[in-house]
């Protein structure tokens, strides 16, 4: 006999997380997707290059737009300045008299440039849908709960905190707080260097994978060393005796575009590009950190193919607008540079920051209306600001 049942609708709530993943909510503290007020301009409008080369020159010396390496070709154009996130913040510093501070890059980036910028200052994010994905994976109320465990095992009083700059505003704060230090993908050792100075552990936010290659490959640690904290686990899912035997504290978080790199990416360029010479960023994870030639940050990939001689060969591990935009560059210099991996992989929220974006925030601007200013509250502010500082003074 076949029994037939009556489907009841489920009362599922979508969660707040689940809302902003599907762009149906906002949360303007959040890396992650939120609403875009505004009506963009067609991508498909013809004179969009045009609309934002004259509103650049209405504003003359009142805008300062900064471009991250990992932006598209066609925003990169309008950019004053291009760089990695802490050397496009310092940069915006470095121009009090600019009124308006256009930030072509993600979330935290932005962030960054309103801490260390004046508050006459107006810092704007095109898309307030460009957040990061590794920023989100540390939150302040996770933090803090880590915290308590550190203290419950006793251990906190031995741990200094170091963040990497792709954090959030209240994760920098945090490490300020709590006597620690900012570093970026470059300076890295030198950040832990201070820290084991201060005390006996580190906890490093958010990203495990440049914290195990620094500690591992640069400072001479076993990876015994270093236990990872997981936020979505009890206790972080270590026990005390682990997190008493750990100098190396890693919270749970990578790039979603460096993470995706493997061994097998490594081992299948050198068979198809006999001689090739790999270059990976140290977010990349520890396997593939070790089996590469050459390891360093945006910076330090595109000065070593500055400096590489005619005709060498390179895989690259990045984001793929910077691999494309450098093999471009020097395919004159007969220098072939191709994409570690076979499969294209954008930063995904990099390039929510589009031409119809961009024309947008400057049109609005060159109207007299500020749209999709960042904006780090003054208590926030003086915590990360001290972080950073002390970022600034290491040797």
């Amino acid at each position: 006999m076949r029994v037939v049942t009556t489907a009841q609708p489920l009362d599922v709530q979508p969660t707040p997380l689940a809302l902003l993943l599907l762009g149906r909510d906002a949360d303007p503290k959040s890396e992650r997707g939120v609403e875009c007020p505004g009506d963009l301009p067609a991508p498909s409008d013809p004179d969009l290059v045009e609309r934002a080369r004259a509103a650049k020159a209405k504003l003359g010396d009142k805008v300062f737009v900064l471009g991250h390496h990992y932006q598209r070709d066609e925003v990169i154009e309008f950019a004053d300045v291009t760089g990695d996130s802490f050397k496009l913040a310092r940069d915006a510093a470095a121009r009090p008299d600019a009124e308006y501070i256009v930030f072509c890059g993600v979330h935290f980036m932005a962030e960054a440039a309103d801490i260390l910028t004046g508050d006459d200052q107006q810092v704007i994010l095109p898309d307030l849908a460009a957040g990061c994905s590794m920023a989100d994976m540390a939150t302040a109320e996770q933090v803090a709960e880590c915290w308590d465990v550190l203290t419950e095992a006793g251990v906190a009083e031995q741990v200094v905190p170091v963040s990497y700059m792709n954090s959030s505003a209240d994760i920098k704060a945090f490490t300020g707080k709590h006597g620690g230090t900012i570093c970026t993908s470059s300076n890295a050792k030198r950040a832990l260097d201070w820290a084991f100075e201060q005390g006996e552990k580190v906890l490093f936010l958010p990203d495990q994978h440049l914290g195990r290659n620094t500690a591992v490959r640069d400072m001479g640690l076993s990876l015994d060393d270093c236990v990872v904290y997981n936020p979505h686990k009890p206790n972080g899912g270590l026990t005390t005796e682990e997190l008493r035997a750990a100098k190396m504290i890693l919270w749970r978080g990578h790039c979603s575009v460096h993470g995706r790199f493997s061994l097998e990416s490594v081992n299948d360029v050198r068979a198809r590009i006999p001689g090739v010479n790999v270059l990976v960023h140290p977010e990349c994870k520890h396997e593939v950190v070790a089996a590469a030639d050459y390891v360093g940050s945006t910076e330090y990939i595109i000065k070593a193919l500055e400096a590489a001689p005619r005709g060498s060969k390179w895989a690259i591990g990045t984001e793929l607008n910077l691999v494309r935009r450098l093999a471009n560059r020097f395919a004159a210099e007969d220098k072939e540079i191709v994409f570690l991996d076979k499969t294209v992989c954008f930063c995904s929220t990099m390039n929510r920051i589009d031409l119809p974006h961009l024309v947008w925030a400057l049109e609005s601007l060159a109207a007299g209306k500020v749209v999709n200013r960042i904006q780090v509250d003054r208590e926030t502010e003086s915590f990360a600001k001290m972080a950073l500082e002390r970022m600034l003074a290491l040797p």
